[in-house]
This record gives C-alpha cells, structure tokens and sequence, in this order.
C-alpha cells in the first residue's frame, strides 16, 4: 500500500471516530432537551451514556493526536511527542534493533542457511546472465581505457621499467644461464654442431687451403709440395674435429667446458663486466628511448584489449565464456568447492555484521534524528494512525458505558 492510500485510509477512520463523538454529542443535546419536558427514567440513561462517551471520545482524541501534534495548535506540555523526542526515539529504536535482531543468537541461524554457491552456479549457467556479465565487465574495462591518460600510462611503464632494471645484475644472470647450461651439458651439442659445421667447412674448402698453403710459402718450393702440406694440413684438421664431433669423452671438449666455467665465474664477479652491461643498458634504454618503446607497448595493449572486448565473437571473450561455464558447472557439481565457497560467505557475513551492529543503529539513530519532526510524525501517523483511531472509537463506547454504569449505581444505591 503506498503513502497515498494510507492518507486515504487514515482519513477514512478518523472520519469514523469523530463521526461516532458528533452522534453522542446530537443524543446528548436531544437527552438534554427532552429531559426538561418529559420526565421519562430512560431518557436519564441515555444522556448519562452519550454525555460520558463524549468525554471518553474527546479524552482519547486528545491523547492520540498529542502523540503526533499539537492538539488544536496550541503548545500544550506534553505534547507532540514524536517531534519533540525524536532524537531519543531514533536512538532506543536504533539500540532495540540492534539488541533484538542482530544479536549473534538471532542472526547466527539466518547465516548458517545461506547457500550461495548453487545460486550464484545456477544464475552463471544461463547465457543470458553470461552475456550480461561479459558485456558489463567489458564496458567498465573499455570505459577505464577510454579515460586513462596514454602519457600517463606509458610514462608510469617507462619508470617502472627503469627502476626494475636498476636492481637487475644482467651479467649475474647471464653467468647463471651459462651455468644452467653447462649444469645440464647442453652445450655438449653446440660443440658437437660446431666441430661438424668446422669439418664440413674444410672439406668442402681445400682449395682455399691450397691458395693459403701457396700464398704464405716460398718460390723455390715446388707447387706439388705445397699442394701435399695444404692436403696434410686439411686432412688433419677434418679428422682433428671429427674426432671432437664423435668422441663425447674429447679432451678438447673438456677444456672448452672449463674455459666457459671460468668466463661464467668472471661474469658474475668481475666488476667490469657489471659495468659493461649497465653501459649497454643504459644506451638501449635511454629515457627517450625508454619513453618511445613504452608508449608504443601500451598503445599496442590497449589498442588490442579495445578490439577484443568490442568483438563479441573475441578470444578473450570466448575464453571469458568457456571459464564461467566451467566455474558453474564446478559450482553446481563440486561439493567441496560448495562447502569451501558457503563457509567462506556465511564467516565473512557473520563476522562483518557483528562488527558493524553498532554502525546499523547509528545508522537508525541518525536517520531518524535527520527527518524532520513534522515529517517523522507524518510518516509514523500514516503507519499507525488507523489503529490508533479504533482507541478514540473505544474510548467513546468505554467511556459511554462506564457513565452509564456510574449513573445507574448513583441513580438505584445513592
């Protein structure tokens, strides 16, 4: 029922008791007039009843209408009550709400019925509720990009990569890369490519050998001789690295190993290296540099995040679909999931109204304190106004038959 109907109602049953007060006061002014020409016992009766419901009525009048005004606007102690008090009543509302219906007995019952997770499964299950969903998320996430300042982004990017690199010893983790490799003797394969790649080149090269052999020996040896060391020098050193590509166990791998070790050792150590690869650092990522290749990485992300949320047919919203139907799938089938997700919800929901009780009656309090007193007793008149109205009708019958009581005793034992 709204406001409009309750004035009507109110209306309607005060309408009613001040109906009955204006009967009893017309039959007590028609008693009183017969009684001076007729001399009749009845007539006494009926006075006696209208005359005593006439003070009961207005008595009661009186009393309900002092709860919410002054009656007849005149400043009577005591009266207008709900305004006047307004402040204590939102306070012993507040603390009776607080104390009768968020205690933890009262609420603890209601808390530990809540089952939100085959709710919350069931309403992810439905497409329509995905597609709800996905769309807002994506329009809070494209309204957040749309607002963000591209300079503010790629600036903010540009420092935290400054200042991550600046803690970053690359020579550190370089020599431990190296180490990670030689650790699990991957190199072993670089040196086994090497030597054949090495073996292949001379073979296919002796020629060149020759011209070499040639160009770096003396006039007065025949060409036949050095065509015989150029073979010689190429033969031995195919089968010098062929032996290296077979033989897992060479000594020259062993050496290879060590000398690697020891550069490693040297990367992490030598200060000198250090500085080296902040030098390089610092020229590849100089602040203009730095600033150029940031803002070309946000404008990358962001251009691509704007595309895949305004797609509806997107991977990122074809996997934000296939996700949610597996959560609410897990939700409605995975009891320990259930158990962990309904625990979680009836401590967190326990555990924060019994924090905040006092903030719900200081909640009351001041709402009530902030109407305004006309408007308060307006609102709790319209709540309560229609039973209060059956007091004046009794008040009226009650006081009617209590006069007539009165009167009949004065007029048989008096």
């Amino acid at each position: 029922m709204n406001d409009e109907a309750k004035r009507k109602q109110l209306r309607k049953y005060k309408a009613f008791a001040t109906g009955l007060f204006v009967l009893m006061a017309v039959i007590f002014i028609i008693m009183t007039i017969l009684q001076k020409t007729n001399d009749s016992h009845w007539i006494g009766y009926v006075r006696a009843f209208s005359e005593a419901a006439m003070v009961g009525a207005l008595a009661d009048w009186f009393a309900v209408t002092a709860l919410f005004r002054h009656p007849l606007g005149l400043p009577i102690p005591h009266t207008n009550l709900i305004e006047n008090s307004k402040e204590k009543l939102g306070d012993n509302l507040g603390s009776f709400v607080v104390s009768n219906f968020l205690s933890p007995q009262n609420i603890r019952p209601y808390i530990q019925k809540l089952k939100i997770s085959n709710f919350v499964g069931e309403w992810l299950g439905k497409e329509k509720n995905q597609e709800v969903l996905i769309k807002n998320l994506s329009d809070i996430v494209l309204d957040i990009l749309n607002k963000l300042d591209d300079s503010e982004v790629s600036h903010f990017i540009s420092k935290k990569v400054t200042e991550m690199t600046d803690n970053i010893k690359f020579n550190a983790i370089l020599g431990n890369g190296i180490n990670y490799l030689l650790d699990k003797n991957d190199h072993q394969k670089i040196i086994t490519n090497l030597s054949s790649q090495i073996k292949n080149y001379i073979i296919e090269n002796d020629e060149m050998i020759q011209e070499r052999v040639k160009k770096g020996s003396y006039s007065f040896i025949p060409s036949f001789v050095d065509n015989k060391i150029a073979d010689k020098i190429a033969s031995g050193l195919a089968d010098f690295f062929k032996e290296v590509e077979e033989d897992p166990e060479h000594e020259i791998r062993s050496l290879i190993t060590k000398r690697i070790y020891e550069f490693s050792v040297d990367l992490k150590e030598d200060p000198k290296w250090e500085d080296e690869f902040k030098d390089i650092k610092n020229n590849l990522l100089k602040n203009d540099k730095l600033d150029e290749y940031s803002n070309d990485i946000w404008i990358s992300i962001k251009n691509t995040l704007k595309k895949e949320l305004q797609d509806d047919e997107s991977s990122l919203k074809n996997y934000l679909t296939k996700n949610l139907n597996e959560f609410s799938q897990n939700l409605k089938t995975d009891e320990n999931l259930q158990n962990k997700i309904d625990h979680w919800v009836r401590v967190t929901a326990y555990k924060y109204i019994l924090k905040n009780t006092h903030q719900f009656g200081s909640l009351i309090s001041s709402t009530v304190g902030n109407w305004q007193g006309k408007e308060l007793s307006e609102k709790l008149e319209l709540e309560v106004g229609k039973d209060l109205q059956f007091i004046r009708v009794n008040g009226t019958l009650v006081g009617g038959l209590v006069g007539l009581l009165i009167y009949t005793i004065a007029h048989f034992f008096l």
